[in-house]
């Protein structure tokens, strides 16, 4: 039996497609849904709609011609045959699959004996991924903006290593620049400040009470005037290392912008677009011809007074990413970074590389929520809550698990107030609370889970829904690979647990004959494992007592 069943599937029907004369190949993009309504199978792919328009065709159409080819490979394929029961022509022209019920049977088996390791899919072929995210500048406490980054980064991290990928975590630290000179000038006015005189600070200067305790660190190790940029920076790097450690964040590289424009990379970029006719200068200025590659239009680079751009020692940066060995470069950016993306898109393009070799995932902006009452934020005044705020009011597990309750591409409204509950109302206790509840029930029992127990006892609606459910795990992770959104882990968890309490609540497990209570402990060790499982790609414990 194949462990990742969607790839089998999607294989039958690329062989269909080009066997019923429809399409050669249409590989990338058939992707395969899990329906919603449990009516209409248990996976569904809406390929004859995508078809239609190529085709001039009706989709029912279309779907019926394919069914017809799929049909005749499952009859010609002796484990299809043994794997699916029907494919339906259902809707408005998907094809759904119908699976023999000791598919789940035996899924449920493999997971109970071989644990966490039954679940994992090789989709990455070892392929090496870096993923960039958080990279806040180091002039403030991390914000929940940057939260929301690092817990999405770190779990996306999570499951692509999952999934066969090789994971590597980096933050990129813009320590140089004019954020860092107001920095030092911030720090240098309260340190006047602090000798008796009055000080107006400038609008853009950095004003928390921060600032005022690096003044007070940098006067009692006497730091010259010109050094309190890069000394305050540093102070603020440290703060910011233990932030994301105490929230369970490690990155693999902390990569500098100051020793990159150190390395020569830069200049070494420039001459390699020089040669291939990708810079011109006008007006005194270097610009990139990005319009090539489908920017709107051509970017200065460097600017007629000398001094760089944003983009200069990014390009250099990006080209690096791919000298280092990595084939898949992603990068996890605020909403304000949007307007960025085809410039730096253009850049990798004009290295020789393919435009989606890059993939940007763009993280909204989250609103903190404290007794209904809106939290402002302003990162340059210190009036904003901090990622240290949350960890002290709510924990690392509710912080984790309410920064990835919504898309990414989504708006995030945080209630501080719901995450500190110890009730079904949070979503994190609820699921936690499912875990904890298995752990208790297989510690109370004395029945022993042999390996080749009867699973087909296990008939009732509620027993056949969570075993389905627990299927549901690989396509939920082949979802997370797609979007690149971890998101979704999220959902399926609570809809797991809430299928297993569910279940808890119509049937005993224990105090049946041995056989049905075998089985039903089998049961759920199996979603024992998978909570487990997701929880842990999510970052949060699994407690086994609450």
């Amino acid at each position: 039996m194949k462990n990742d069943i969607q790839q089998e599937l999607i294989a039958l029907v690329n062989a269909s497609l080009a066997h019923s004369g429809l399409a050669a190949d249409y590989k990338d993009d058939i992707f395969l849904e899990l329906p919603t309504d449990k009516r209409f199978g248990d996976f569904t792919t809406n390929i004859a709609l995508k078809l239609s328009k190529e085709l001039k065709q009706p989709p029912r159409v279309i779907a019926s011609q394919l069914v017809e080819s799929i049909r005749k490979e499952i009859k010609n394929n002796a484990d299809l045959k043994d794997l699916i029961t029907q494919v339906k022509v259902e809707g408005a022209g998907f094809v759904n699959f119908y699976l023999q019920e000791n598919y789940f049977y035996e899924k449920l088996r493999r997971i109970i004996t071989q644990g966490k390791e039954a679940l994992k899919i090789d989709l990455g072929k070892g392929k090496k991924v870096l993923i960039e995210f958080v990279s806040a500048n180091p002039t403030g406490s991390l914000s929940v903006a940057h939260a929301r980054q690092a817990a999405v980064g770190d779990c996306l991290a999570n499951v692509l290593s999952f999934i066969g990928f090789k994971v590597s975590r980096e933050y990129y630290l813009n320590d140089e620049g004019n954020q860092i000179n107001i920095l030092g000038k911030s720090v240098q006015l309260r340190l006047k400040e602090l000798k008796g005189e009055s000080i107006e600070f400038p609008q853009n200067y950095y004003q928390g009470d921060y600032i005022k305790d690096i003044a007070q660190e940098a006067d009692n190790k006497k730091i010259k005037e010109e050094d309190l940029g890069d000394f305050a920076a540093g102070h603020i790097l440290k703060i910011i290392k233990q932030e994301l450690d105490d929230f369970g964040v490690k990155f693999d590289c902390w990569y500098s912008q100051k020793e990159l424009a150190k390395s020569g990379k830069v200049e070494q970029g420039f001459e390699q677009l020089k040669q291939k006719g990708f810079l011109y200068e006008q007006d005194g200025a270097l610009w990139f011809k990005s319009t090539a590659f489908g920017d709107d239009k051509d970017r200065v680079i460097i600017k007629s007074d000398g001094s760089q751009t944003y983009l200069a020692p990014d390009i250099a940066y990006h080209e690096d990413k791919f000298k280092r060995g990595y084939s898949w470069l992603i990068n996890l950016w605020g909403p304000d970074h949007h307007g960025y993306i085809n410039r730096i898109k253009a850049s990798i393009e004009a290295f020789g590389h393919k435009k989606d070799d890059l993939s940007i995932v763009i993280v909204q902006l989250a609103t903190i929520f404290r007794n209904g009452q809106e939290i402002q934020m302003s990162t340059r005044r210190g009036q904003y809550i901090t990622l240290r705020e949350v960890l002290d009011e709510v924990g690392a597990d509710a912080a984790r698990f309410f920064f990835l309750m919504r898309r990414t591409s989504s708006h995030l409204d945080f209630d501080l107030e719901v995450a500190k509950k110890q009730s079904s109302e949070n979503p994190v206790y609820y699921v936690q609370y499912a875990h904890a509840r298995i752990c208790s029930i297989l510690r109370s029992s004395s029945v022993t889970i042999k390996d080749d127990l009867d699973l087909s006892v296990l008939g009732e609606k509620e027993e056949l829904s969570l075993i389905k459910k627990l299927l549901e795990f690989e396509a939920t992770l082949n979802i997370c690979l797609v979007t690149s959104d971890p998101y979704m882990l999220t959902v399926y968890l609570q809809e797991l647990s809430e299928s297993f309490h569910k279940f808890y609540d119509l049937h005993r497990v224990l105090g049946q004959d041995d056989a049905l209570t075998g089985a039903r402990l089998a049961l759920i060790k199996g979603v024992k494992i998978v909570l487990a499982s997701g929880l842990g790609l999510l970052g949060i414990t699994q407690p086994e007592k609450m």
